[in-house]
């Protein structure tokens, strides 16, 4: 009865949680992180258009922007490899009815719910259902982790691929035929590869399967040779496909600036950033960082503290390694999430079973005003995030998209590196002047298309014909001389 009701429980979770993710489903992906999720998505609309040429994935930037080095006359697009844009793709292509956009929202969607399922059935194992439920709701309502729970990045897949990897890997650990022709290796062995290929910082995620290896075996798990096949088949895709990208460097964007490219790393600024501004702030609304800190204070079973600590370690070794990446962009913090609800769930824990008759009323006060403080002022922080800030990329794509060919060739300065103009107008082009226009018009561009023009901006209409003008933008024939 109890399993079932639990059961209900989550059910209910995962129905609101998918419910309050539909909040601005039919938006445009012009909200926060505009960039980011249009480059996702561009390469999920090149394979409906082009066929699914998984090994060459392309985008709409043709600049040397991303890499910082090399030309990309191709607009190769070599990052994570692209098991997301596949799902999107496949699902606009063969099942259609929604926008691609939408597609994508719903596989990540998707994601971030099966991520819920895997947290409540990791911590249902290792402690007990109830904190099992009460991290899979904390994971599902967290403001912070709503809005990317619904965002076009591959993000919220990556943490739904860890987490499988680590909750199929304990059931294979546990099993009476510890063989790798288990089906359990075999499935946490396909999360594995796909968390790293989706994103290569899902490696620090990996900890706790370190854990419960070493809990099993000791040292001695250095001699096991089952598990080296694991580790080894478990990393060889991701190895492949660098060494692949590897011959396409215009398509691969510069990323060591992401570990410390601006020196950050343990200065004052980091430690503001990361634990006030994000952590404390934008995800947990200041009331949960006492709920979170409680956490540490539960009586835990030795073996269920040090499992449920690498957690902990885990994000705090990609936060720190990672350090102007997390820095720079609020969504990196999308792979510590699991952790955060955990010991969410241990405070709360911690605080409802307080027995004590004098003060288990003043406990569950505290309780409720925390949880209710935090969502609210979560949601407080998040809410613009939803926003559309340029509205006008959007109507002026429209526009330019009826007056110009299918085939021709765009130049966007000003957006330094950012995709989304090129994105809703549906073109290819150079996201700045990467070089002399002259230079750009030899290498195919047509068309110049300039936002939020000025005085100045209508002088190159003395050279070239002006197909558009408003005070939105202003749009020039480039192989039309005036």
């Amino acid at each position: 009865m109890k399993i079932k009701k639990e059961i209900v429980i989550l059910f209910v979770i995962l129905l609101f949680g998918f419910l309050v993710r539909l909040y601005k489903f039919q938006s445009p992906i012009a909200d926060w992180h505009a960039w980011r999720q249009v480059d996702t998505s561009s390469v999920s609309k090149f394979f409906v258009k082009d066929g699914f040429d998984v090994l060459h994935p392309r985008f709409n930037d043709l600049s040397n922007v991303p890499s910082g080095v090399h030309e990309n006359p191709q607009g190769y697009r070599f990052v994570e490899f692209p098991i997301y844009n596949i799902f999107q793709a496949s699902l606009f292509k063969f099942i259609g009815k929604l926008t691609i956009e939408q597609w994508g929202r719903l596989v990540t969607i998707f994601s971030s719910l099966l991520s819920s399922i895997f947290l409540y059935l990791i911590v249902k194992k290792h402690l007990n259902g109830f904190v099992g439920l009460l991290s899979a709701f904390f994971f599902t309502f967290i403001p912070f982790n709503i809005y990317f729970g619904r965002t076009v990045l591959p993000d919220s897949s990556t943490v739904a691929a860890f987490l499988g990897a680590i909750y199929f890997f304990d059931k294979w650990l546990e099993g009476k035929r510890f063989t790798i022709y288990d089906l359990r290796f075999m499935i946490s062995l396909i999360f594995t590869a796909t968390s790293i290929l989706l994103k290569p910082f899902a490696i620090f995620f990996l900890l706790p399967m370190i854990y419960l290896i070493y809990e099993k075996y000791g040292f001695n798990f250095l001699k096991n040779k089952k598990l080296w096949v694991f580790a080894i088949l478990s990393i060889l895709p991701f190895a492949l496909w660098r060494i692949w990208m590897l011959a396409y460097p215009g398509g691969i964007p510069q990323s060591g600036w992401l570990l410390n490219g601006n020196n950050i790393r343990f200065k004052g600024a980091f430690f503001h950033w990361i634990f006030a501004e994000r952590l404390s702030n934008l995800i947990l609304g200041y009331w949960g960082l006492p709920l979170l800190i409680t956490g540490f204070l539960l009586k835990l079973p030795k073996k269920t503290y040090l499992f449920f600590f690498s957690f902990l370690i885990s994000s705090i070794l990609y936060v720190t390694t990672i350090a102007t990446g997390n820095v720079m962009h609020d969504y990196y913090q999308i792979l510590i999430m699991p952790s955060i609800a955990i010991y969410l769930a241990l405070g709360v824990s911690f605080l409802w079973k307080n027995k004590s008759n004098t003060y288990r009323p003043i406990s569950l006060i505290i309780l409720f005003v925390s949880i209710v403080f935090m969502l609210s002022f979560g949601w407080f922080n998040v809410r613009a995030f939803y926003n559309i800030d340029h509205p006008e990329l959007i109507s002026a794509g429209k526009i330019i998209d009826t007056l110009i060919p299918k085939d021709a060739k765009v130049v966007v300065p000003g957006a330094n590196g950012d995709t989304t103009a090129l994105y809703f107008m549906d073109r290819r082009g150079w996201s700045s002047f990467e070089k002399p226009l002259p230079n750009l018009i030899k290498m195919g561009a047509s068309y110049l298309v300039i936002f939020g023009p000025k005085p100045q901006d209508y002088d190159f209409g003395k050279s070239y014909k002006l197909v558009y003008s408003s005070s939105d933008f202003l749009l020039f024939s480039l192989t039309e001389k005036r």
